[in-house]
């Protein structure tokens, strides 16, 4: 039993093993959404579990060290009648797009796919499907996708073939060609060529524990990623689907492997098209074999699409204010995502709740939601707000990460084998030469090739699975750090 909040005196708690249930916390800005993540989170990792969340504020950060007493907190204290508060810190690894307040976070191109990737480019159908052609067609001839520069080699190949390919792979057209090298020129300018590239990121590395036996308590620093929505949002539901898609099954177990925090939630849901949308909802379903718990962080819970929301099983919202019309219509739709409480108006209460104040509904052991409650939100152990640039330093410097990924990696991939690719060709003798010796120089395909040939057949076909993403880079890169 984790307490995450107090009413009329009685801990109200989460269950662990019902946390793969996923959550909700939702309310207007300032009315404790940060708190309520600090103190959830600080909470799991007190009873083993690790956690990701993002900090889109930079005062998620606090989680870090210990807290301390004031005037106003033990005010706090005194009202919820709690004697004794041991301050302490949390076991927490930093991390960051940018690599300037946190261990620099990359993945490969390929580990992204098409389908993602064009999202994050903003691409329409037709764009989308090009893209799938170039990574359709750097598969079936071994290259790999790593970084921005491989991608686009690839795309400039791609064009220069396109006669040739139209066959087998369909359309491409130079003007589709020319949108995605444009979209990739602006995604560079908003410092996305830092997130593609090597070491890649290892999911195992969120789900550690400290020497105590605490859940590691990862913090990704996003106040400047979440200054690009798009990216941000597909940074973390790529991150989330890597989950899914490298997890072993694991049914329901007694507490979760991994719980996710997904903070400024909508921005995952504005303008997805529909094949995204589903994409989102079958994770957010299966995910939970996998032993992972997911908790949409945002202002109010139409902000969530229904068939996700129907999902979520622990809630806790915050205060939203009602002055117009439509505002009391959404607060009634706020009201009745929780199981009714008959002693307990909700349209009334939710308006009222002050500052870490909250109507909470935990799953209990039958897997149902407890009624309503009006109820505090814990205190935190941690401080509340941001830390000092010589305490997050001293995070990082000892951190259990400390030296993996922050020296870039350039190994052979699209880019270099293209370019030698050409410099064979200026060299090479005129075609008619080349035709009379072509047999008896034929050498037998390279025994890697063909085994990387054979095992992109193999991931395009599972139902499910985005193009090759890390199997090419496990292949030839073995472990990447």
């Amino acid at each position: 039993m984790l307490p995450i909040a107090i009413a009329n005196g009685q801990e109200i708690s989460v269950l662990p093993k019902l946390l793969n249930r996923h959550g909700l916390v939702t309310g207007a800005t300032g009315t404790g959404k940060t708190v309520t993540l600090q103190v959830i989170a600080e909470r799991l990792s007190r009873a083993g579990i690790p956690v990701f969340a993002a900090d889109v504020k930079g005062d998620l950060a606090g989680v870090a060290v210990a807290g301390q007493t004031s005037e106003k907190f033990q005010k706090r204290l005194d009202q919820l009648g709690i004697k004794e508060h041991a301050f302490s810190a949390n076991s927490c690894v930093f991390w960051d797009v940018f690599g300037q307040k946190g261990h620099p976070v990359r993945t490969t191109i390929s580990e992204m796919g098409p389908l993602l990737l064009s999202r994050l480019l903003n691409l329409n159908e037709t764009q989308a499907g090009v893209l799938q052609i170039v990574f359709s067609y750097a598969d079936d001839q071994g290259m790999l996708l790593l970084d921005l520069k491989d991608l686009r080699a690839m795309l400039g190949y791609v064009a220069d073939q396109r006669k040739e390919l139209t066959t087998e792979y369909g359309n491409v057209t130079p003007a589709s060609i020319g949108a995605i090298q444009r979209a990739l020129l602006s995604l560079e300018e908003q410092g996305g060529d830092q997130f593609f590239g090597e070491p890649a990121f290892e999911l195992s590395d969120l789900l550690q524990t400290d020497s105590n036996g605490n859940g590691i308590i990862n913090i990704l620093h996003a106040e400047q990623l979440v200054r690009s929505p798009k990216v941000y949002a597909t940074f973390l539901l790529w991150m989330l689907s890597e989950l899914f898609e490298q997890l072993p099954e694991v049914g329901d177990i007694e507490k979760p492997k991994l719980v996710f925090f997904f903070d400024e939630a909508h921005l995952l849901f504005e303008d997805a098209p529909d094949a995204l949308l589903d994409k989102i909802e079958q994770v957010v379903r299966l995910i939970r074999s996998k032993g992972i718990g997911v908790f949409f962080v945002t202002q109010h819970p139409l902000d969530i699409p229904e068939k996700v929301l129907s999902q979520l099983g622990n809630r806790v919202q915050h205060a939203l204010r009602a002055f117009t019309p439509n505002e009391q219509k959404k607060l009634k739709a706020a009201a009745d995502t929780f199981r009714a409480n008959p002693g307990l108006d909700l349209e009334k209460a939710i308006p009222e709740l002050g500052i870490g104040e909250a109507i909470v509904s935990f799953l209990y052991e039958k897997g149902t939601p407890l009624p309503a409650e009006r109820a505090f939100i814990a205190p935190p152990f941690s401080r509340i707000g941001p830390i000092e640039a010589n305490e997050r330093l001293a995070i990082l410097q000892s951190s259990i990460v400390a030296g993996v990924y922050e020296q870039s990696i350039d190994r052979e991939s699209a880019y270099e084998m293209l370019k030698n690719k050409a410099e064979k060709a200026a060299a090479s003798p005129p075609a008619e030469e080349v035709r009379k010796t072509r047999a008896s120089t034929r050498q037998p395909e390279d025994v890697m090739t063909a085994v990387m040939k054979s095992a992109a057949r193999a991931a395009a076909s599972q139902a499910g699975r985005s193009l090759i993403r890390g199997i090419l880079g496990g292949l030839l890169g073995g472990k990447r750090r």
